[in-house]
């Protein structure tokens, strides 16, 4: 049995994630202890709220070090909602502007659309060989949020493989639904709370510890 931790920063509902890992097979700790995040097979950072809160309560229990240090040894870390937004470089809410993790260069920043905050069901578009959606390429994700990444600003050179972006839409606003980057995995949606589909994917990632 894989062992996950999901990290305990002070952000949000944690057990409907644990609740959701532990039902597609996952051994979890629920935990702010970071040898424990840094062994475990897979960490798990959700995310709940502002941007700057989050960051704030990860650097809190050395978030980002650990976040950076498993991916350095190319052990997994999947992000969800907020936690998918920290990893990139900078946030923006309300006029202040927030350093991220800084794992993927670019800026989370509100939605443009008629309606926000996103609350709903969405198809999403996914990239050709994505291992994260397979199987449920076609079905629908659960979002709540009214900030996302709006553009993608990652190039790589060489034999670097590019990461996989799954995009949709909200309003006429196109925004990153989910990537895939090696060991980095990260929804803006909520798989925890995505039915049949989001226990597919979250099973998809444990299985492929």
């Amino acid at each position: 049995m894989k062992k996950v931790v999901v990290l305990d920063y002070g952000s949000g509902n944690l057990r409907s994630a644990v609740r959701a890992l532990e039902r597609v097979g996952a051994s979890v700790t629920l935990t702010a202890d970071r040898l424990t995040a840094e062994n475990a097979d897979g960490l798990v950072v959700p995310g709940v709220g502002a941007f700057a809160a989050c960051m704030a309560g990860l650097r809190s229990v050395e978030g980002p070090r650990t976040i950076g240090r498993r991916l350095s040894g190319g052990r997994p870390v999947l992000g969800i909602c907020v936690g998918m937004q920290v990893l990139f470089a900078r946030g923006v809410e309300h006029g202040v502007e927030t350093d991220g993790c800084d794992e993927w260069p670019g800026v989370v920043e509100r939605l443009q659309a008629p309606v926000v905050p996103h609350m709903g069901w969405n198809t999403v578009e996914v990239p050709e060989g994505s291992a994260l959606f397979a199987g449920v390429e076609s079905e629908r994700f659960y979002f709540v949020h009214s900030y996302a990444a709006r553009s993608w600003d990652l190039v790589t050179h060489g034999h670097t493989a590019a990461p996989l972006v799954t995009w949709t839409d909200h309003g006429g606003d196109r925004f990153v639904a989910a990537v895939e980057n090696g060991p980095l995995s990260a929804t803006q949606f909520h798989p925890e709370k995505s039915g049949d589909a989001g226990a597919a994917l979250l099973r998809t990632w444990v299985q492929g510890l």
